[in-house]
């Protein structure tokens, strides 16, 4: 895996992290109240697709049980929608899509990325 690969890896990882854990103890209806949280959240997401959107073909194709193109569509929604975000889809992104993303993604090695690059 390209060094470059396990950066935006450790950065799509611990963006999905975070993102569950503001979201532990909360439900849907948070969103229609709590402007940081549903800007956090969908802050969140967008580099969860970033991210995905970076990592090379040959990763990508090393790891076709992501769903790489799944995570970037759902980034270029947000930020190219951001006036018309449907709370319900990013509640469930988070909620239900970020836990399956996390279980399938590629773990870089512990000492090979550095995530402030």
């Amino acid at each position: 895996m390209p060094p470059e690969d396990e950066v935006r890896l450790v950065h799509l990882i611990d963006a999905a992290e975070t993102a569950l854990r503001f979201a532990d103890g909360r439900v849907r209806s948070d969103l229609d109240i709590d402007e940081m949280l549903r800007l956090a959240l969908t802050k969140l997401v967008e580099i969860v697709g970033e991210a995905a959107k970076q990592v090379s073909v040959e990763t990508r194709e090393a790891n076709p049980g992501v769903p790489w193109s799944a995570a970037a569509r759902m980034r270029d929604r947000l930020v190219h929608h951001y006036f018309d975000i449907d709370l319900e889809i990013l509640w469930k992104t988070v909620t239900e899509d970020l836990p399956a993303l996390l279980r399938v993604v590629p773990r870089p090695p512990v000492s090979g990325a550095d995530a402030s690059t």
